[in-house]
């Protein structure tokens, strides 16, 4: 071939490519202002939050309002046109809280402290014994006096106190339990960072299985007293409790479009539909959850037929240890289908974003095009994109067996709303209709895009990259103290 020809021949290629990827460029805005129209004239992510709350009231994982809550997403994916709607059922080791009794004070002189019971406590436990300051409760806390827990009740920061080290990382509530068990305490005292008195709830097993000593939550203020008490003098403290705990039933609730091209290739789209009981759970999760159901109406309402399988997961049992999520994944891996997911999407207190997360860099170009397309039809959205990896939401199961994972970044959430997670101040009037909106729009983009994409980049990864990928973000311990570390 002469070189002229060859030149004309590259110079022919390089024209069709870009004159390829140009087109899709454009059938991608175009499919992005369908949604945004959609989404900004007939959402009903926030009406449909405030019905169940209404109706239902909170979402507790095998509670009757938790199973009344799975009938009414199943029917509401049902109205919404889905063919393939079905219960997806799991057992877990239910918990519900009865009663609390728990008093501090010098010997001989103990007092009435409000608190909550964090769940997987002991159904039944009455303990009493020295109060010891344990600093954040990690575990350099501990291995400074490795005798001094033993046999006595710990208080602890749920947060990482003022004046902690520099580059101090916090750990999980069930971890800080765990280390408790670990160093021979009867029970362990959280105090969390919100002032006003607000009480804070949440696991203290991320396993789901009952712990051996109490574990409860009080307030911020309760928190620096009893501190500043134990500094003073010997500081007693009894814990008397009863919980409700056996095997119950719960159900994911999964709504499936087929695709038309690659239907054995699967974009799974999750957010958990659980709550605790001492709220409706309006922030955790109804942002995420009702979310996630108003993008599978989006996506019925405009007809859309991706190239690739999707599945809308609202999963239940997130709050007792990612229960749902794990229960889904041994299901795929069990009856083979675990490849066949291709991205799991995780929207968990997902509120107004601006720009789009994934587990791995490797995404970066995808997920940049795909966030400058949704830029470019509403600027409020910055399309940013950022890799990180973390645990304790319903992507986790995925991540550890090597599925890439990702979903909303830069979301914004009022301090009164943060404030509230796992509080008894959850309550609808934290939600704004608009936020929910663009959580839906720009989202539902996000998935349009990865569903439709040609290649998605990444594949799943091995088990060595799958460890390599939790050292490199520092989650050895954490994985280690909820007994998900497998690699040793």
């Amino acid at each position: 071939m002469k070189k002229g020809s060859f030149t004309l021949l590259l110079f022919t290629c390089l024209l069709s490519r870009h004159n390829l990827f140009a087109q899709q460029q454009a059938d991608l805005e175009t499919a992005f202002r369908q949604i945004n129209a959609e989404v900004l004239s007939h959402s009903e992510a926030y009406v449909r939050l405030g019905e169940s709350i209404q109706q239902i009231g909170h979402r507790l994982t095998g509670s009757p309002n938790g199973a009344k809550a799975e009938q009414y997403v199943f029917d509401l994916l049902k109205a919404y046109g889905f063919e393939e709607v079905a219960f997806q059922p799991f057992a877990i080791n239910g918990w519900a809280r009865e009663s609390l009794d728990l008093r501090v004070g010098s010997p001989g002189n103990l007092q009435p402290v409000k608190a909550v019971a964090l769940a997987s406590t002991p159904v039944s436990a009455q303990v009493s014994g020295e109060l010891v300051d344990m600093g954040n409760g990690l575990e350099s806390d501990y291995a400074a006096n490795p005798e001094r827990a033993q046999g006595k009740i710990v208080l602890a920061a749920l947060h990482l106190l003022p004046n902690s080290p520099q580059g101090t990382k916090n750990l999980h509530r069930s971890a800080k339990a765990a280390l408790a068990i670990k160093y021979g305490a009867k029970g362990i005292i959280l105090f969390n960072s919100v002032a006003g008195g607000t009480l804070l709830t949440g696991t203290a097993s991320i396993t789901g299985d009952l712990l051996t000593i109490p574990a409860l939550c009080v307030g911020l203020e309760e928190g620096n007293r009893l501190k500043a008490r134990i500094a003073e003098g010997r500081q007693e403290a009894t814990i008397e409790m009863k919980n409700k705990a056996g095997k119950m039933q719960a159900r994911n609730v999964i709504a499936r479009i087929t695709g038309s091209e690659l239907p054995n290739e699967k974009i799974v789209v999750g957010g958990h539909l659980d709550s605790w009981d001492l709220s409706p759970g309006a922030v955790d999760n109804g942002l995420g959850a009702f979310s996630v159901l108003d993008m599978a109406r989006t996506f019925m309402a405009l007809g859309i037929k991706p190239k690739r399988t999707i599945e809308f997961v609202l999963f239940m049992g997130e709050e007792q240890g990612l229960l749902g999520s794990k229960a889904y994944v041994q299901q795929a891996m069990s009856n083979g289908t675990l490849d066949q997911i291709r991205f799991m999407l995780n929207f968990d207190m997902t509120n107004d974003p601006k720009g789009f997360y994934a587990t791995l860099e490797g995404n970066r170009a995808l997920f940049e095009e795909i966030g400058h397309s949704a830029a470019r039809i509403d600027t409020t959205f910055k399309g940013t994109f950022s890799a990180t990896a973390g645990l304790y939401s319903d992507h986790q199961p995925f991540m550890l067996q090597g599925i890439p994972t990702g979903g909303a970044d830069g979301s914004t959430l009022s301090r009164e709303a943060l404030n509230c997670y796992h509080a008894d101040c959850d309550v609808f009037e934290l939600v704004n209709e608009q936020q929910m909106k663009n959580t839906v729009r720009f989202c539902s983009m996000l998935v349009y895009g990865l569903a439709n994409t040609n290649e998605i980049p990444v594949k799943r990864l091995s088990d060595a990259e799958v460890k390599q990928l939790m050292v490199d973000n520092n989650l050895e311990e954490a994985l280690r103290l909820g007994g998900d570390w497998r690699w040793d």
